[in-house]
């Protein structure tokens, strides 16, 4: 209490300080607040807001950070309140759907919250991260079967946004439906290539491959009529590697089986489906950094010991890749959504 009392002194006199010297803009207060925020003063970061709020009412930038710092500090009344007003505003956008939104969450208002998403989905239906934010209601709410309907159609039309890939892929992984976790853990690290859950997606991918080429179960999947036509043609061309994948799944071997399926996919079903992750794969190629990309792909989760001798073996490749990445944005076109069946 003490703390909290000689922190808000210090933020009084911050203002008084500042508003002698000039009125300080709401920008400014903004900025101050999102300070307080990484610091953890959650307290003071909703007092600086409100007092944002006071010199520009109906702000649509300070609703929506006023709302999420009451939120972190646990004040959901006045982060439902501002929220709402929020999403009222004439200006709204789908991050105002998504704070208000971790508010219902948090007190288990699954109804108000479903309102909420499928409100902001009839305003902004292109939205992957208001997708994304119903699947992951729908999935606390243990209706997964329309929570993927969701993310799916998060995939289809805001294919950029990545969570919904990743969510995906984790569900089709425990239906053991592993096309789609190859195809989706693919796009997914291609989007997010260093972040927390790439790892484990890419563990996911590994997995994939393995069940596929593992004796006859590609033939099985071909007989299938569940999956999508994509999919099936995407299987007719693996299909045609499987004897390169008796020896074991490893990153070298994986090069030469994906080098063979880009060709035949170029030479048998690239008209009938553009991708743009074959695409990516085939420029990799044609930079010589094809062989790098599979073994950041592969190489470390397989085997960390084989993957840095190769990382020591091929430095120009390695370095070559990493400025790659660095220096270009994987970008996922709209209409190449192939997955209905």
């Amino acid at each position: 209490m003490v703390k909290k009392c000689l922190i808000s002194v210090c933020l009084f006199c911050f203002l008084t300080t500042v508003c002698v010297a000039q009125q300080p803009t709401v920008i400014q207060m903004r900025d101050s607040a999102k300070t307080l925020l990484q610091h953890g003063d959650y307290y003071n970061a909703t007092q600086l807001l409100e007092f944002a709020l006071q010199h520009a009412p109906g702000n649509l930038e300070v609703l929506k950070d006023l709302s999420f710092a009451s939120y972190l500090h646990k004040d959901f009344s006045r982060a439902i309140e501002t929220g709402k007003q929020a999403v009222e505003s004439p200006d709204a956008d789908p991050q105002a759907y998504q704070i208000l939104g971790l508010s219902y969450k948090e007190l288990l208002l699954y109804k108000e919250c479903g309102k909420l998403y499928k409100s902001g989905l009839k305003k902004f239906p292109t939205s992957g991260v208001l997708y994304n934010e119903y699947a992951e209601l729908l999935a606390m709410d243990s209706n997964l079967e329309e929570a993927i309907i969701q993310w799916e159609k998060g995939i289809k039309e805001d294919p950029e946004y990545s969570s919904n890939y990743y969510n995906a892929l984790m569900y089709y992984a425990n239906a053991e439906q592993w096309v789609r976790v190859l195809l989706y853990g693919e796009l997914f690290v291609n989007r997010e290539s260093y972040t927390t859950r790439t790892e484990a997606v890419k563990t996911q991918v590994i997995t994939a491959y393995k069940k596929l080429y593992n004796g006859g179960y590609i033939r099985l999947l071909l007989n299938n009529k569940s999956i999508s036509a994509f999919e099936k043609a995407v299987l007719e061309v693996m299909e045609n590697s499987i004897s390169m994948a008796q020896n074991g799944i490893t990153p070298e071997n994986m090069g030469q089986i994906r080098r063979r399926f880009l060709i035949e996919w170029r030479q048998q079903k690239a008209n009938s489906y553009p991708f743009h992750l074959f695409d990516h794969e085939e420029y990799l190629v044609t930079q010589n950094l094809f062989d790098a990309y599979n073994q950041w792909l592969f190489g470390e989760i397989m085997n960390p010991v084989t993957f840095h001798a190769w990382e020591m073996d091929h430095p120009k490749e390695v370095s070559g890749f990493k400025a790659f990445q660095q220096n270009r944005v994987f970008k996922i076109p709209t209409g190449q959504y192939y997955f209905s069946k």
